[in-house]
């Protein structure tokens, strides 16, 4: 099998502790995430009554795009990326998994890409103050934490552990 890089990757830690921390820390981080931008689209209606700028649909696009592509990447293996068998849906398995994979990330970085925009268009450029800027702050801090937790889960599950069996029937 060829490489994508003349140095390898180090192998990663193969225990359950650390799967398991990765991903509680990935669920943590995922939590907090959703938790700053929930926090500011509340506060958007319910404290800041005398602003006319609020958490609209427009807001949550991002975080719904990155949501997604958190989903669409932590479905897929890591063996499907470099196993091209007939025994799993017929041949080019590797590269429709790699193709899924790629459009994962694109979501989620379109989704962090949008949530920059959102900041800077609607919230920076009108030149807004500190309690009316964090909406657009705790969106890009989501999107960003929701980035770190798809990775972080990604890597968590996929470490190979030498005590743990696959069963498949």
């Amino acid at each position: 099998m060829a490489r994508l890089f003349r140095i390898p990757m180090p192998p990663l830690p193969s225990s359950l502790v650390l799967r398991t921390a990765g991903v509680y820390s990935s669920g943590a981080l995922f939590a907090f995430g959703f938790f700053a931008f929930l926090d500011a689209s509340v506060f958007s209606r319910v404290a800041n009554g005398t602003s006319h700028v609020h958490v609209s649909f427009v807001d949550w696009i991002p975080l719904i795009c990155s949501v997604l592509g958190m989903l669409v990447i932590n479905s897929i293996e890591k063996a499907r990326l470099s196993a091209d068998s007939f025994s799993y849906s017929g041949s080019g398995v590797a590269w429709k998994a790699q193709l899924v994979l790629f459009m994962g990330f694109a979501l989620i970085a379109g989704g962090l890409a949008g949530s920059v925009t959102v900041l800077v268009l609607k919230y920076v450029v009108p030149g807004y103050p500190w309690p009316t800027m964090w909406f657009g702050v705790a969106n890009a801090v989501a999107n960003g934490l929701v980035m770190l937790s798809c990775c972080t889960l990604w890597v968590a599950q996929n470490v190979q552990d030498d005590y743990t069996y696959d069963l498949r029937l």
